[in-house]
């Protein structure tokens, strides 16, 4: 929750909020992975952007100024992964700037962490799958996604970062009503 003392619809709306900023940016961001194989940091710019502006307006400051260290602990985790792992520097830095629209709870690290392996699991598979079909690669032809060796990590990282928008999104909408 944003605020422990703010009810569930004034969250809700908060992430709603989130949810219509952050869809164009994560498009975009998508389709860059999917066409060069990097996430543009000027795609990572504005999703920061998104939460500095928006978020300093939805979030009470003080739970918004420590949200700000989630983008920092995540993005010297993306680094390290860089250099020991391979993972993507421009993953890293989508990871870390989505970072601060996440609730910092057990549950929801939980949360996040089985919806990024659905998300890992069914964009792997998904890719794999449609650059096999001739049809899908004749209308796509120029993106570099389809002959290299790496996947397109963005696809899953945006796919998590919508979808966790979404259920709190529209949390109140599947609690019913209250009183």
């Amino acid at each position: 929750m944003l605020n422990p003392y703010a009810g569930p619809e004034a969250v809700a709306f908060a992430y709603r909020i989130f949810l219509v900023l952050c869809v164009p940016v994560c498009a975009w961001v998508a389709w860059s992975d999917l066409k060069y194989m990097k996430i543009p940091n000027k795609a990572v710019y504005a999703l920061v952007g998104i939460f500095a502006v928006a978020g300093i307006l939805l979030v009470p400051f003080d739970i918004w100024l420590w949200r700000w260290l989630s983008l920092v602990v995540v993005l010297v985790i993306g680094i390290v992964l860089n250099a020991v792992a391979g993972v993507g520097a421009g993953d890293a830095k989508f990871a870390a700037a989505a970072a601060p629209f996440f609730v910092q709870s057990v549950n929801d690290a939980r949360q996040a962490a089985i919806l990024l392996a659905a998300f890992l699991l069914g964009a792997f598979a998904s890719h794999r799958l449609l650059r096999a079909i001739p049809a899908v690669r004749a209308m796509t032809p120029d993106w570099v996604s389809w002959t290299h060796a790496k996947f397109p990590m963005g696809l899953a990282l945006v796919g998590t970062f919508l979808t966790y928008l979404t259920l709190l999104a529209f949390s109140t909408f599947f609690q019913g009503p209250t009183g």
